[in-house]
């Protein structure tokens, strides 16, 4: 179960007036008791929710989940700076990080940091998550994933989860990605290679129509994970490239193990060296992949959508 301190909760609705209820109901609580209050919901459950407490609606610090949660890894990061910023309050909030027409790859991050969730926040002394998901409209995969990840939930009726695991982040962050469908280009890498690889990710980008900003943010992306191969992961490792739909993707390999599946979730202090490379790549990309485990190495898959 989690730490003392620190309640993950999942409901699960299927329809509005649930998922007010649920949303509204948790976070009127928290005002009332003088709990900091953040919510992080799309668009219409930020109007929806807003609606409903009146009054008490600017109490409620809002967060636009489809903006900074387009790449899961960033939600985290954004729940650690309302707690640093409300100090020893006690803090509630509500959360919807998974919502329908997202892709496939999205969704299993979302799995991933739901699961990542119970790791980050363990030590935590007053906090009280709650976590929507649409029982209507999400994959099915997804929605049987919420009672491994959340140690109650609800969903008709509150219960604590007989499948919850604690460990089940490090299962996920060591499970295998899906093969491609074609991959357009394969390059095996050391550190001589950095900028013939950071031309190559340049041009496809080019050709596959992104912007030039976001061609360019990719192309740092790239280079600050490859870098972390030649640095930590035995000094040479693997490109390869396809596109996936609207999304260029690009996959980075190697020989090495990443044994903190919070990679990346943890933003970097100016006197520490090291952990820029992977929090860049999550603050530039629109979603990354990573998966480690022995003796496959590391897998990282950089995601930019046209």
């Amino acid at each position: 179960m989690n730490a003392p301190g620190f309640a993950h909760e999942a409901l699960v609705y299927r329809d509005e007036p649930t998922y007010v209820d649920a949303a509204a109901g948790f976070t009127r609580d928290g005002v009332l008791a003088g709990e900091a209050v953040f919510a992080v919901l799309p668009p219409q459950g930020t109007k929806l929710l807003r609606e409903s407490l009146g009054d008490l609606a600017d109490e409620v610090s809002y967060v636009d989940a489809c903006e900074v949660g387009r790449n899961p890894a960033r939600l985290i990061p954004a729940m650690r700076a309302h707690l640093a910023e409300v100090g020893d309050r006690p803090v509630r909030g509500v959360a919807e990080s998974a919502w329908p027409g997202r892709a496939a790859a999205d969704h299993a991050e979302v799995v991933l940091h739901e699961a990542l969730v119970n790791l980050a926040f363990e030590e935590a002394t007053a906090l009280r998550l709650r976590c929507l998901f649409d029982g209507t409209a999400l994959p099915p995969e997804l929605l049987a994933a919420v009672a491994h990840t959340h140690p109650v939930v609800t969903d008709g009726t509150r219960a604590v989860s007989p499948v919850f695991d604690h460990g089940y982040a490090h299962d996920r962050f060591a499970a295998d990605l899906p093969a491609p469908a074609e991959v357009s280009d394969m390059v095996h890498f050391c550190l001589d290679d950095l900028p013939e690889l950071r031309d190559l990710v340049a041009v496809r980008a080019k050709q596959f129509g992104l912007p030039r900003g976001r061609a360019l943010d990719l192309t740092l992306a790239t280079n600050e994970i490859v870098t972390n191969s030649i640095c930590h992961g035995g000094e040479r490792g693997t490109l390869r490239l396809w596109t996936d739909g609207d999304t260029l993707v690009c996959e980075i390999t190697d020989s090495g193990h990443i044994t903190n599946p919070l990679v990346g979730r943890v933003a970097p202090l100016p006197s520490v060296q090291g952990g820029r490379g992977v929090w860049l790549a999550n603050q530039l990309c629109d979603l990354v992949t990573i998966r480690s485990q022995q003796p496959r190495g590391t897998f990282v898959r950089l995601h930019v959508r046209r």
